[in-house]
Protein backbone atom coordinates (compact mmCIF):
# COMPACT_ATOMS: atom_id res chain seq x y z
CA UNK A 1 0.00 0.00 0.00
CA UNK A 2 1.34 3.43 -0.93
CA UNK A 3 1.58 6.15 1.69
CA UNK A 4 -0.71 9.14 1.73
CA UNK A 5 0.80 12.07 -0.14
CA UNK A 6 0.78 15.36 1.74
CA UNK A 7 2.28 18.62 0.67
CA UNK A 8 2.31 21.87 2.58
CA UNK A 9 1.92 24.76 0.18
CA UNK A 10 1.08 28.43 0.05
CA UNK A 11 -1.79 29.98 -1.82
CA UNK A 12 -2.90 33.58 -2.04
CA UNK A 13 -6.34 34.40 -0.69
CA UNK A 14 -8.00 36.83 -3.10
CA UNK A 15 -10.25 39.36 -1.35
CA UNK A 16 -12.42 42.33 -2.30
CA UNK A 17 -9.70 44.65 -1.05
CA UNK A 18 -6.63 45.79 -2.95
CA UNK A 19 -4.33 43.24 -1.30
CA UNK A 20 -4.14 39.49 -1.36
CA UNK A 21 -2.56 37.56 1.47
CA UNK A 22 -0.63 34.31 1.56
CA UNK A 23 -2.19 31.43 3.44
CA UNK A 24 -0.81 27.98 4.21
CA UNK A 25 -2.76 25.08 2.71
CA UNK A 26 -2.34 21.33 2.94
CA UNK A 27 -2.69 19.24 -0.21
CA UNK A 28 -3.47 15.59 0.45
CA UNK A 29 -4.09 12.50 -1.65
CA UNK A 30 -4.70 8.94 -0.47
CA UNK A 31 -3.84 6.37 -3.17
CA UNK A 32 -6.12 3.83 -1.44
CA UNK A 33 -9.14 6.00 -2.24
CA UNK A 34 -10.53 4.54 -5.45
CA UNK A 35 -12.33 7.79 -6.21
CA UNK A 36 -9.01 9.59 -6.79
CA UNK A 37 -9.89 12.35 -4.33
CA UNK A 38 -7.68 15.36 -3.67
CA UNK A 39 -8.07 17.31 -0.42
CA UNK A 40 -7.25 20.97 0.13
CA UNK A 41 -7.03 21.80 3.82
CA UNK A 42 -7.46 25.47 4.71
CA UNK A 43 -6.08 27.26 7.81
CA UNK A 44 -9.53 27.56 9.40
CA UNK A 45 -9.85 23.78 9.57
CA UNK A 46 -12.02 23.43 6.48
CA UNK A 47 -11.24 20.50 4.17
CA UNK A 48 -12.40 20.55 0.55
CA UNK A 49 -12.44 17.20 -1.26
CA UNK A 50 -12.95 16.69 -4.98
CA UNK A 51 -11.76 14.54 -7.85
CA UNK A 52 -8.12 14.83 -8.88
CA UNK A 53 -9.30 15.21 -12.47
CA UNK A 54 -10.88 18.57 -11.59
CA UNK A 55 -7.48 20.06 -10.76
CA UNK A 56 -5.84 18.38 -13.74
CA UNK A 57 -8.38 19.72 -16.22
CA UNK A 58 -8.38 23.14 -14.54
CA UNK A 59 -4.69 23.51 -15.34
CA UNK A 60 -5.65 23.70 -19.04
CA UNK A 61 -9.18 25.06 -19.21
CA UNK A 62 -11.88 26.49 -16.93
CA UNK A 63 -13.96 23.79 -15.27
CA UNK A 64 -16.71 23.76 -12.70
CA UNK A 65 -18.09 20.90 -10.65
CA UNK A 66 -20.65 21.67 -7.99
CA UNK A 67 -19.26 24.20 -5.53
CA UNK A 68 -15.73 24.27 -7.00
CA UNK A 69 -14.50 26.25 -9.99
CA UNK A 70 -10.95 26.00 -11.30
CA UNK A 71 -9.24 27.88 -14.12
CA UNK A 72 -5.76 28.84 -15.30
CA UNK A 73 -4.72 32.46 -14.81
CA UNK A 74 -1.90 33.21 -17.20
CA UNK A 75 0.92 30.74 -17.60
CA UNK A 76 1.95 30.38 -13.96
CA UNK A 77 -1.16 30.70 -11.79
CA UNK A 78 -4.28 28.64 -11.13
CA UNK A 79 -7.43 29.98 -9.49
CA UNK A 80 -9.54 27.75 -7.24
CA UNK A 81 -12.92 29.21 -6.25
CA UNK A 82 -14.78 27.46 -3.41
CA UNK A 83 -18.48 28.16 -2.78
CA UNK A 84 -20.21 27.32 0.50
CA UNK A 85 -23.10 28.57 2.61
CA UNK A 86 -20.53 30.80 4.36
CA UNK A 87 -19.66 32.56 1.11
CA UNK A 88 -16.98 32.30 -1.56
CA UNK A 89 -13.25 31.86 -1.07
CA UNK A 90 -10.90 32.41 -4.00
CA UNK A 91 -7.32 31.12 -3.91
CA UNK A 92 -4.47 31.62 -6.34
CA UNK A 93 -1.92 28.81 -6.58
CA UNK A 94 1.39 28.55 -8.36
CA UNK A 95 0.79 26.04 -11.15
CA UNK A 96 4.18 24.40 -10.57
CA UNK A 97 3.18 23.55 -6.99
CA UNK A 98 0.04 21.75 -8.16
CA UNK A 99 1.79 20.05 -11.09
CA UNK A 100 4.44 18.68 -8.70
CA UNK A 101 1.75 17.47 -6.28
CA UNK A 102 -0.33 15.86 -9.06
CA UNK A 103 2.76 14.15 -10.50
CA UNK A 104 3.43 12.62 -7.07
CA UNK A 105 -0.17 11.31 -6.97
CA UNK A 106 0.28 9.57 -10.32
CA UNK A 107 3.50 7.85 -9.24
CA UNK A 108 1.57 6.11 -6.45
CA UNK A 109 -0.98 4.57 -8.81
CA UNK A 110 -0.84 0.80 -8.79
CA UNK A 111 0.07 -0.91 -12.06
CA UNK A 112 -2.93 -2.25 -13.90
CA UNK A 113 -5.36 0.17 -12.26
CA UNK A 114 -7.17 2.24 -14.81
CA UNK A 115 -7.56 5.98 -14.14
CA UNK A 116 -11.32 5.50 -14.40
CA UNK A 117 -11.47 2.72 -11.82
CA UNK A 118 -13.25 4.99 -9.37
CA UNK A 119 -16.20 5.59 -11.65
CA UNK A 120 -17.51 9.02 -12.58
CA UNK A 121 -16.46 12.36 -11.24
CA UNK A 122 -16.75 12.79 -7.50
CA UNK A 123 -18.89 15.70 -6.33
CA UNK A 124 -16.95 18.21 -4.22
CA UNK A 125 -17.43 18.14 -0.46
CA UNK A 126 -16.55 20.49 2.37
CA UNK A 127 -15.87 19.37 5.93
CA UNK A 128 -14.23 20.72 9.05
CA UNK A 129 -11.14 18.90 10.19
CA UNK A 130 -11.22 17.77 13.83
CA UNK A 131 -8.87 19.36 16.29
CA UNK A 132 -8.63 22.68 14.46
CA UNK A 133 -10.06 25.88 15.81
CA UNK A 134 -10.57 29.29 14.26
CA UNK A 135 -7.91 30.56 16.67
CA UNK A 136 -5.36 28.09 15.30
CA UNK A 137 -6.21 29.16 11.75
CA UNK A 138 -5.77 32.82 12.67
CA UNK A 139 -2.38 32.06 14.23
CA UNK A 140 -1.26 30.33 11.05
CA UNK A 141 -2.46 33.20 8.89
CA UNK A 142 -0.24 35.57 10.86
CA UNK A 143 2.75 33.47 9.88
CA UNK A 144 3.29 31.23 12.90
CA UNK A 145 4.05 27.69 11.90
CA UNK A 146 2.22 25.04 13.93
CA UNK A 147 4.01 21.97 15.19
CA UNK A 148 3.37 19.09 12.84
CA UNK A 149 3.97 15.56 13.76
Amino acid sequence: MSPVIEEHARARLITDGPLTRPVPVDLRYDPADERRTVHIGLPDGTDWAFGRDLLERGLRTPIERGAVRVWPCGRTQLIVELHSTDGVEVFQFEIRTLVRFLARTHRTQSPGVSPDAGGGPRPPSRTTRPGRSAEQGATEERGAQPARG
